[in-house]
Formats: structure tokens, sequence, C-alpha cells
């Protein structure tokens, strides 16, 4: 019996290699042939499945796409995307429309993918990580046969397509991590036994469970730190990425701190238009469970419960939350959310604002005061920077990025105030109501001040010099 069993494995193995060998093969005439159609140019493939979604993470994939097309004459991009109902059009106007970005359309080109669906979430509501991981592959797997690039970016942190493209597609390989798939904090969450969006109540109650999870984590995180390693560059978003992709993928001298592209210049240029009679708290992001937009509905309570013996000055605060949706999920969020701002009886208080257009942000940066951001363990985080350029005071999480990139609270050098529970995020913003115009003033130029090395200009710099080793010898 066992050795037929084992005859079986040397088989299938044996089919394995000889389809994977053949695929190389393939791929390897395909590029051939494209070389031909356009001599000497160098075919880059980016792969980004939302990218229509017109987030943070969107951002960096249209500043990189701009900065190459404006270093490199000879090259043509193509986008793996996943928006199969948006066109070539309909996606760079909204590019325009969102992020004020300008692409040459002449050399950029998108390859539709039809089975995004495999890497969404939904799709696995037990062994998420596994589930997503193995389903970029095969999402890798149709963009490669698609389009075998000479070049291949992701900027979307789907690390298990690099051996496929570096391996199989022969190509050089390079990613943009906007914060580890898996991390150390993950990790002691469940060791602890802390309830988190990832680390649902079942596990929590159960030791058996979360042994069996710590031991799953532990696993995958080693299966990370190889394909990891496949990358030829490493670009991280923030000391915080940067620390815990080190500690994974153990290759430093690959890796490169890159800060995302944030709008400061024209940002800075605003004058503020603060109505008196309202102060206005604007947060900004993508509508997902790591967001936790919960919190600053409850930060909202707590303030009102502060503020019970002065409803005049209650009556004058507003929430303005503005975020993106990639997809039924998240439009199912942003329904949770507003009915979590009735139960606690804030709808007159809040207000939710989805997919705006980019003049619309630009009036909602300069009429609002405050600024509130709750991830906890935010990779960077592009709309603090964003918000603080905007001449806004920000609150954001005692964590990640913010805590270690952004955000400095020592007196002398404040340019905003960190929090982590919603009672703390109510005391920061009754200081500022209560802080003297001077005070706010001095955080508000510190803030503005500190911006500038997050522009678009410098990420454009940093990014060019990270990837030029792509395209040696390309």
């Amino acid at each position: 019996m066992f050795t037929i069993i084992f005859g079986i494995l040397v088989s299938i193995l044996a089919v394995l290699a000889v389809s994977l060998l053949s695929l190389r093969n393939w791929l390897r005439s395909c590029k051939r042939k494209l070389k031909g159609s356009f001599d000497g140019t160098v075919n880059i493939g980016i792969f980004h499945p939302y990218c229509n979604a017109g987030g943070g993470g969107e951002r960096v994939l249209w500043c990189a796409v701009r900065a190459l097309q404006a270093k490199y004459d000879n090259i043509k991009i193509v986008i793996y995307t996943g928006d199969i109902d948006s066109s070539p059009n309909s996606i760079l106007e909204k590019v325009q429309g969102t992020f004020n970005i300008n692409v040459d359309k002449q050399n950029t080109s998108f390859v539709y993918l039809k089975r995004r669906m495999l890497v969404e979430a939904k799709l696995y509501p037990y062994f998420t990580l596994l589930g997503q991981s193995l389903g970029s592959i095969i999402l890798g797997l149709e963009a490669l046969c698609r389009f075998p690039p000479d070049i291949y970016i992701d900027t979307t942190g789907y690390a298990f397509t690099l051996p496929l493209f570096r391996y199989i597609g022969d190509c050089k390989v390079g990613c943009y991590v906007h914060y580890p798939t898996i991390s150390i904090d993950m990790l002691r969450r469940v060791q602890q036994r802390e309830y988190c969006h990832n680390n649902q109540t079942y596990v929590v109650r159960n030791p058996f469970v979360t042994w069996m999870k710590v031991v799953y984590y532990r696993i995958f995180a080693k299966i990370y730190s190889w394909v990891g390693q496949c990358s030829d560059t490493i670009m991280v978003n923030s000391t915080w990425t940067e620390n815990h992709i080190r500690d994974l993928w153990g290759v430093p001298f690959k890796t490169h701190r890159v800060y995302p592209p944030c709008e400061v210049k024209h940002l800075k240029e605003l004058k503020r238009n603060e109505n008196s009679d309202k102060i206005i708290i604007l947060s900004i992001g993508q509508f997902r469970p790591e967001k936790d937009h919960p919190l600053q509905l409850q930060a909202l309570y707590e303030l009102r419960t502060l503020l019970s013996r002065k409803e005049e000055l209650w009556d004058k605060v507003q929430l303005v939350i503005v975020g993106s949706c990639r997809n039924d999920s998240d439009y199912e969020r942003l329904k949770n959310m507003q009915d979590l701002s009735k139960h606690l009886s804030l709808e007159n208080s809040v207000e939710f604002k989805v997919n705006v257009h980019f003049q619309e942000l630009l009036q909602l940066y300069q009429k609002s005061s405050i600024g509130i951001h709750t991830m906890w363990n935010e990779h960077f985080g592009i709309g603090i920077v964003e918000c603080m350029a905007a001449g806004m005071i920000m609150i954001a999480h005692r964590s990640g990025g913010p805590l270690l990139d952004i955000i400095e609270t020592s007196e002398g050098s404040q340019n905003g105030y960190l929090a982590t529970s919603a009672l703390e995020y109510a005391n920061c913003i009754l200081s500022i109501i209560y802080n003297s115009k001077e005070l706010n003033d001095t955080i508000r130029n510190a803030a503005r001040s500190s911006v500038e090395r997050f522009s678009e200009e410098e990420f454009e710099v940093n990014f060019l010099r990270a990837v030029t080793p792509l395209f040696n010898e390309t």
C-alpha cells in the first residue's frame, strides 16, 4: 500500500514539474514575441487587483506609474486589475478626479482578471490568510499567462505571487509592502487571547482553538518569509512595516523605506475656512474592518457624556466620515456603522460620505478643524498626513506608523495627539476644543511643517531609486 501511495505522489509531482517547465518555456516564447512586437521595450506588469478603489494604496500605484513614465521612455506598463466593469478611460478619469494625478494613456494598458473573487476575504471564513494567499497564486497565474512581463511589481501585498513571476515567469520582481500579511503583533494578540477583527470570540474563548491558530500562524509566517525573499527589491511604507518585514523576510539589504505619496504641497496652500458655529471632526479611510470606525462613534458618544452640561457646545460638534467602498462587504460595513450611529443616538451628529470627488474633499479639509484616525497599528496613514497638511489637528492611534513616523506629542514640538481608547480620543477632542487659539495654531503650524518629507516628489525619487536594480540587464 505504501509503495502504491508513494508511486502516485511521485507521479503527481513529476506531472506537476513537467507542466511548470512547459509553462515556463511557453511564457518565454510569449515574451520573445512581445520583444519582437515592441523592439527594445521593457514590459512592466503591476499587480493591483483593486486599482479603481480610490484609497491610499491606489495613490501609491498611480504615483509609481507616473514616476516610471517620466524617467523611462522605452517602457510599456500593464496594470493587472479585477475591475472588469470599469473601462480604461473611466479608471484614469477617476485617478485624475480623486488624486489629481495625470497618467500618460499611450503606454498604460490594463489586463482584466476574471478571478479576483479568489482573493476576497469573504470566500474564506476560516483560514483566511491561507485562502487569500493561495487564491492570489491562481489570480497571479492568470495575470502571468495573459501578459508575461519583463519586470513584475506587486503593489498590494500579494507576496505569494512573487515566486510565481520570478521562477515561472522569469521576471525581475519587486514589491511595495503596505503592511505584512502576518506580523508578530497578530501572533501576540492570538497568544494573549485578545479579541479583534481577525481573532473572533470563539477563538478567544477556546484554549485549544487558540493553540491551533498559533501553530497555523507560525507555519504561515515561515512560508511568508520564503516567498518574500523571492523579491529582488522590497519597498516598505513606514518604520513599523520595515521592522516587521526585516524580521520576517530577513533581507535588510534589499529592503527600502519609501514613504507613500501624500498630497501635501497643494493642501499646505489651502486657506482655512472653519465655521465658528461648527466643530467638524473629519475621518478619512476605506470602510475596512481594521480601520475601526466604530471606535470613532464610541469616542463621539464619550465626548457627548463629557459635554453633558454644555449642550450648546455639543450641538456644534459634527463627525464627518469619508471613505471609499471596494465591494459589497465594505458597503455592508458602512450600513452597520450607520445603524450603530442610530443606536448610540448620534445620527444628527454624524455624516457619512462615500467615494467623494477630490474637489469636495478639499472643501472638507478647509472646513474641518480636527482629524481622527482609529486604526490599531496603521502601517502608515496617508489620510493622517493629508489632514495635517491641510491644517487640521490630528488625533491618531498610539501605534504603528502614526506613533513611529508621523505624530510627535512632546512639549515644544507637538504636531498632534495620540490615543488608544474611546475615552482617550474624547479627551483629546475636548482638549483641542478648550485649547487657546495660539496653542492650536502652534500645533497646526508644526504639523504642516513636518509633512514635507511625505510629499509625492519625495516618494517618486525614493521609488525610482529602489526599483533601479530591476532595470539593470533587463
